[in-house]
């Protein structure tokens, strides 16, 4: 998940009033889809417990499971450190509240996951979508960020204008969406029953395969969104239309000079299983956790 555009979105939501609200876009108010179809692998048998016999389902048949289907089963190991974890996350507001000792135990825990991943390879095969099936995309599915030491993401919890809340990277190869919900930050000082506000900024990419490893997912950023979903508890998809800004798309292998399978636009997978995914982004540098989720609805 690479949030280069980031600082794009914060400086656009400071100017939000004065830009995006005046300008007339024809298409109706839309919202990245929210809901990514699940793969087929069975999310039952990889909640199996390691002391069950990794030959037999959880219908009681014969069927021997493959052998990435063991790697995925959930042991008492894995689970624990994971459960560590995202206590971790949770108490200290997914790295944007964070102490030195606190980024420091969770990069021990990180590294302790990454030493058993069970998707060492092939964690990025049908990411450049076409004719691949779902069991085939292990990366495909909506992913919400529990953690980050990134700083262009963190930078963006020092606005003095809104606060992010939610950040999520759907995924639906070829197309990876990183969505991110701003609320005021006032809002957050004043009684629930006050009608809140909601703008969520998307970014999309194009992603690809690349060859020199497996677990490496390019990125190409092709546009950014900000959807006023609510303003003051009203739903703005009558009166407030998005505002869009298209990057121009060159693609690298047309550059005189530029080797595609090297252009710094990435994220490598250092661990995936059934339910979290770690991944480390080129530049600027830093890691994000994310567990998986049914959907990104506001």
């Amino acid at each position: 998940m690479n949030f280069v555009a980031s600082i794009i979105l914060l400086a656009l939501f400071n100017n939000i009033q004065t830009n995006a609200f005046g300008v007339t876009n024809n298409n109706p108010l839309s919202v990245t889809s929210c809901r990514v179809r699940s793969t087929s692998r069975s999310s039952s048998r990889l909640h199996s417990s390691s002391s069950a016999p990794s030959d037999v389902d959880d219908s009681g048949s014969s069927g021997l499971l493959s052998e990435e289907d063991r790697n995925w089963v959930e042991t008492p190991e894995r689970l624990a450190i994971k459960s560590k974890l995202l206590q971790l996350c949770a108490s200290y507001d997914r790295g944007f509240g964070a102490s030195p000792k606190a980024r420091n135990q969770v990069q021990e825990l990180v590294d302790e996951l990454e030493s058993m991943n069970p998707t060492p390879r092939d964690a990025a095969r049908g990411i450049n979508g076409g004719d691949s099936t779902a069991e085939d995309v292990p990366l495909k599915g909506i992913w919400r960020m529990v953690w980050t030491t990134a700083l262009d993401v963190l930078t963006l919890g020092a606005s003095p204008v809104a606060v992010p809340g939610a950040i999520y990277q759907a995924i639906d190869p070829p197309i990876a969406t990183n969505i991110i919900d701003f609320i005021p930050r006032v809002q957050s000082l004043l009684p629930i029953s006050f009608p809140p506000s909601l703008l969520r900024a998307e970014v999309k990419t194009r992603t690809s395969l690349r060859p020199q490893n497996s677990n490496r997912v390019g990125l190409n950023f092709e546009a950014v969104k900000l959807i006023p979903i609510e303003l003051l508890g009203v739903q703005s998809s009558g009166f407030l239309p998005p505002f869009s800004i298209n990057f121009p798309s060159i693609p690298l292998q047309d550059l005189p000079g530029v080797d595609p399978s090297n252009s710094p636009g990435f994220f490598d997978v250092t661990y995936l299983d059934h339910d979290m995914l770690i991944i480390k982004q080129n530049d600027p540098g830093g890691y994000f956790v994310s567990i998986k989720v049914d959907d990104c609805d506001p």
